[in-house]
């Protein structure tokens, strides 16, 4: 796309340019690893590729209606995972899952909220991408060791 740098992860969407947070936490809801994408790109593109790096045998994975699709739950499948992801309203055949299993990813919500308390990240301050993902580094240690 003209004018959009996605080497920066920085894409258009319905309110401008915009950046997306991926983030993979452990079961005590601490983040392990982030990834910044285009906010033009879909989360269940890049979270297919996230989740295929990960050995996740008998575990359950609790993920937005953003990863409600065919191929994530394949692969989950193919690993032994369990999905805790609840089915998109327009999907015909809805799945089951868990419901208290993913009541605990408020958790993750709850953290995404203290990182938007960040103005500078909140915002998107940090002209590339690596600083930016630093900054968000730094942050979520400090959440960490509240």
């Amino acid at each position: 796309m003209q004018g959009i740098d996605c080497k920066q992860a920085i894409g258009r969407l319905r309110g401008g340019l915009t950046t997306k947070i991926q983030a993979i936490f452990d079961a005590l809801d601490n983040p392990l690893q982030f990834e910044l994408i285009p906010g033009q790109a879909y989360d269940s593109v890049k979270g297919y590729e996230r989740i295929s790096t990960l050995e996740l045998e008998d575990h359950e994975v609790p993920a937005d209606r953003a990863y409600d699709t065919d191929a994530i739950r394949e692969l989950l499948r193919n690993q032994n995972a369990i999905a805790v992801i609840p089915s998109k309203k327009n999907r015909r055949v809805k799945s089951a899952y868990d419901r208290n299993v993913y009541k605990e990813r408020h958790l993750v919500e709850c953290f995404f909220n203290k990182v938007k308390n960040y103005r500078r990240l909140a915002t998107r301050y940090n002209k590339t991408a690596s600083m930016f993902k630093a900054f968000l580094a730094l942050i979520s240690i400090r959440i960490w060791l509240k």
